[in-house]
């Protein structure tokens, strides 16, 4: 009997041990405590965001350039339509001038035999005029109804031609329409599996880890670079709005959830956070003594204490923490605490990047 009253106990003891397990402790600002996280994949949301990201890039760069050759060839194919057009209005003159010296040279001889106008002609002379003119005159005509002829046939067929090209490349650029939608279906859902992950996280206060990202070879050997591609500048560096405490600490860029998001210097990571108003967030230590911070991700591709190259990505952009849309928050900072931000769109142009 004294056995089973102490297990009750235990089952709890366990149940709350477990909690421990999944949850992880967190410092006050949601920092992993202990261990540095390496090796954590999470479920392969991120990554297979990561994929779709750059195929559905890749699928957009062919569609785009189907739709542009295909208008070339539709714009070449009616190109040589008109001109097929006019050689044949050239040519059906040609034929009504030939008809014209026909009927002319019936009108001339009244319809009478050769025989008939050797015997009336004045000469041997002016029966030899006559017939060399007409005979020459009808022969160009003749000759230029038959390059007429000739070049119409050719037209035709680089109509033709240019047509089925057109057409085939219509029917390719569809389907890749049909690729490119697809690819985008997928990359909206995976994209919304992996915000939902980075929501669970940021209500739990705890990191998942770093997810490690299929990394393309860093080609860009600028010392700076911007934080993201393709982006749209929203909120400013010192605005105002209820979002904010008092004024706005970063430079806000527009992009998608699951967008690559890059160191924008050498560094170190100094701290990855998960909770509070910043969501999920990175802050880099850079060689030159700066700071730089990446806020409201999906998810984070490296682990406190690494080591980075400029251009690596480090996370993917989110919506995570307080967040009115998918952006990153970038910050630049005299320390790596929150309260010494600088403009970090002038600090980006002191390094040579343009931020829009």
């Amino acid at each position: 009997m004294h056995s089973l009253r102490r297990r009750p106990l235990l089952v709890t003891v366990l149940l709350c041990a477990g909690a421990v397990l999944v949850a992880r402790p967190t410092t006050g600002d949601g920092r992993t405590e202990g261990g540095d996280g390496r090796g954590g994949a999470g479920t392969g949301a991120g990554a297979r965001v990561a994929t779709l990201y750059e195929e559905a890039a890749d699928a957009s760069r062919r569609y785009e350039a189907g739709r542009v050759e295909a208008a070339e060839r539709r714009r070449e194919a009616r190109l040589l339509e008109g001109r097929l057009a006019r050689e044949r209005r050239e040519a059906a003159a040609l034929r009504e001038e030939l008809g014209r010296l026909a009927r002319a040279q019936y009108r001339d001889s009244g319809g009478l035999s050769a025989a008939a106008q050797a015997v009336l002609a004045r000469g041997p002379e002016e029966l030899m005029r006559h017939e060399h003119v007409f005979s020459r005159s009808n022969g160009a005509v003749e000759h230029a109804v038959e390059r007429s002829r000739a070049a119409e046939a050719a037209l035709a067929a680089d109509e033709a031609r240019a047509v089925r090209a057109w057409q085939a490349l219509e029917r390719r650029t569809a389907r890749l329409a049909v690729l490119k939608k697809d690819i985008e279906s997928k990359l909206d859902e995976a994209r919304r599996r992996l915000q939902g992950q980075a929501d669970a996280a940021v209500t739990a206060g705890a990191c998942r880890g770093a997810e490690r990202l299929d990394q393309p070879p860093l080609t860009d050997r600028r010392a700076w670079v911007a934080p993201v591609d393709g982006a749209t500048l929203s909120a400013a560096f010192g605005s105002g709005g209820d979002h904010w405490a008092n004024r706005h600490t970063g430079q806000d860029f527009a992009v998608p959830i699951g967008t690559p998001v890059r160191a924008v210097g050498a560094g170190r990571v100094v701290r990855v956070s998960c909770g509070g108003p910043f969501g999920i967030a990175v802050v880099l230590r850079h060689t030159d003594g700066s700071f730089t911070q990446y806020a409201h991700l999906a998810s984070v591709a490296v682990d406190q204490g690494e080591r980075v190259a400029a251009g690596r990505w480090i996370g993917q952009s989110g919506t995570s923490g307080n967040s009115t849309g998918p952006h990153l928050h970038f910050e630049a900072r005299v320390t790596a605490e929150t309260g010494s931000a600088v403009d970090p769109v002038r600090w980006l142009a002191d390094r040579g990047v343009p931020a829009g």
